[in-house]
């Protein structure tokens, strides 16, 4: 039996268990509720009255003998969540072709200047189309996904040879950027024109000498917001309009329809 994530193996019949589901709430509304324990002073610890205490863990040493690379994928994929997904367009050095796909190794880590990090699975080498137009053109558009377009989306990650365009497998649609020569998504509600600022091979643990990954490095250079998104000030993003879609484990994505607010501390 291969698991696929933790409510699926290989063989599972998806359509069926998909189909017993109840139906998506479109018009579900982002609420804001109390955190789980209002009064929490400092010093408390956890807010379940210690329970996960009385837990034990379990130690993974992620290269010990015997131990697939594919076990720690699984397990970072679905323990590492939720993730922003970074849906990247790229457009050829030569201008010929273009490319869109989802990457949820990615993250922002700095605001002055803009930066964004991605991962890609792989090596500089053999890169694939998002990559091989990243570092030849130095330039993308990160795009990020909401509620009203995640199954196109998520048709951007097929497996297409190089040069067939996602944009005409998902239905997606370009719109004009400013300072690069890649499109972004027009159905996005925040776009990011982005410049390469340097990349990072890695290595395999388990098969030394086989580059593995690469880390890019991408500044911020143009956002595209969408108008009813944004503030007067243009400095908030409005999570109910945003409806952001997260990555989860497996062929699981999230949604953000429930959050609470704690107030920053101050010594």
């Amino acid at each position: 039996m291969i698991k696929t994530s933790a409510y699926f193996t290989a063989g599972d019949d998806f359509d069926k268990t998909q189909a017993s589901r109840p139906e998506f709430q479109r018009d579900a509304e982002v609420t804001f509720s109390k955190p789980p324990k209002p009064d929490w002073k400092e010093g408390e610890g956890g807010n379940d009255g210690g329970e996960s205490l009385k837990k034990n863990h379990v130690e993974i040493d992620p290269h010990e003998e015997g131990r697939p690379v594919s076990s720690n994928y699984k397990l970072l994929i679905s323990g590492v969540v939720p993730r922003p997904i970074a849906l990247i367009s790229t457009k050829s050095k030569d201008g010929k072709t273009t490319n869109l796909a989802p990457f949820s190794y990615s993250q922002v880590i700095n605001h002055d200047p803009p930066l964004f990090t991605v991962g890609f699975v792989g090596s500089l080498e053999k890169a694939k189309d998002s990559l091989k137009n990243l570092a030849e053109t130095q330039e993308c558009v990160i795009n990020i996904i909401s509620e009203h377009f995640v199954e196109a989306a998520n048709a951007t990650a097929v497996n297409t040879p190089y040069g067939v365009s996602e944009w005409d497998i998902s239905g997606l649609h370009q719109a004009p950027s400013s300072v690069v020569q890649a499109a972004r998504v027009k159905e996005s509600i925040l776009s990011i024109e982005g410049k390469l600022v340097e990349t990072k091979e890695f290595e395999s643990r388990t098969d030394p000498g086989k580059k593995t990954g690469v880390l890019a490095i991408i500044e911020g250079v143009r956002f595209w917001v969408r108008e009813d998104a944004i503030d007067e000030e243009k400095s908030v993003v409005d999570l109910k309009v945003l409806k952001p879609i997260s990555r989860l484990g497996g062929l699981a994505y999230g949604r953000t329809t429930d959050a609470i607010e704690i107030q920053r501390p101050k010594f």
